[in-house]
């Protein structure tokens, strides 16, 4: 049976990896197609450093990304209520729908910062009252927001 080598990938191969990760694969595979092509290099003590330095960085970049939607949610729930104003019929019933868009507009408005609508979960809301929507900032950071639907 072959030994197998360790290759660091200069970019993404399917069903391999990832630009960057550290791979062991078949000696030949190596040196007839990943090797001429530009598509690994071979691992040595410096380009396993510059591996570790890249996974830091990566690491930092993610651990900040996860930092700025925490203070996203506690700015969200430290403003406590938004209200979105809708059109109003008989019985408190509103005409068409309170849409993700619109709570995602009302909280541009309120706070200046930008919230992708598809992020954002609703229950279906038809009539005037107060509802709870859910707003996924990150993997591991969901914020819980109180809207009131009120007349304009």
């Amino acid at each position: 049976m072959a030994k197998r080598v360790q290759v660091v990938l200069q970019e993404g191969i399917r069903k391999l990896g990832q630009a960057g990760d550290l791979v062991e694969v078949a000696p030949g595979y190596a040196r007839n197609y990943l090797f001429p092509r530009g598509l690994a290099v071979r691992t040595t003590p410096g380009v396993l450093k510059q591996v570790e330095r890249r996974r830091e960085e990566q690491r930092q970049r993610l651990l900040e990304i996860k930092q700025e939607a925490e203070s996203m949610k506690t700015a969200l729930e430290t403003i406590g209520l938004f209200t979105v104003k809708k059109p109003v019929g008989e019985n408190d019933a509103i005409f068409g729908t309170v849409t993700s868009a619109d709570v995602a507009e009302v909280i541009q408005t309120n706070t200046g910062k930008e919230v992708d609508r598809r992020d954002i979960t609703l229950p279906d809301i038809n009539k005037l009252g107060e509802y709870q929507a859910t707003i996924k900032l990150h993997a591991e950071v969901t914020a819980t927001l109180n809207l009131r639907v009120a007349a304009e």
